[in-house]
């Protein structure tokens, strides 16, 4: 039984610097993974798998400009699958603002359809495609948990203060 060669294929020399050119103009200024995923695969023309990128491909080839973009989708994908669930949860928040949606429609819109099933690309390693679709749904139930639970008050945790403090009534005897 002939085991599959796991590591990538040599890039060609094209590619490479299409793919660095990429991260310094476009990806540099996307700090969170789970946007830089999204702002590629928005790139995909999803009738033939293809990444399209008018500047890049001008400066390069489109040839070169697709391959340096799914290379870049990839190393967006393994940085989400590898990130912690806590992260997650703070990158979902943060894409949330940055879209200024309305935090119940946007869980609700993420919890039914799914959108972040199309953002993975198209050659993913099955099992870790399924484990982020796993840590998506974990995340978005926890931001909509939040978004039920009302927020503590900074002062939540103290004990309640007595009440306020009147003198005895006149005519009682105090000890």
């Amino acid at each position: 039984m002939k085991m599959q060669n796991r590591t990538p294929a040599p890039q060609r020399m094209d590619v490479n610097q299409a793919a660095e050119d990429l991260r310094r103009r476009t990806l540099g200024k996307i700090s969170r993974p789970l946007d830089r995923m999204i702002c590629l695969a928005s790139m995909r023309d999803y009738n033939s798998g293809l990444y399209y990128h008018d500047g890049l491909a001008a400066r390069f080839s489109q040839e070169a400009a697709s391959e340096a973009i799914a290379c870049c989708h990839r190393e967006a994908f393994q940085e989400l699958v590898e990130c912690p669930l806590r992260e997650l949860v703070g990158q979902l928040e943060a894409y949330r603002a940055s879209v200024s949606a309305d935090p119940q429609e946007f869980v609700g819109a993420w919890k039914g359809m799914e959108p972040y099933r199309v953002a993975v690309p198209a050659e993913s390693d099955a099992l870790a495609a399924e484990l982020l679709h796993s840590n998506f749904k974990i995340a978005l139930a926890i931001l909509g948990a939040r978004l039920q639970t009302p927020p503590q008050r900074p002062d939540a945790s103290l004990p309640p203060s007595p009440g306020p403090q009147f003198p005895p009534p006149t005519g009682t005897q105090t000890a």
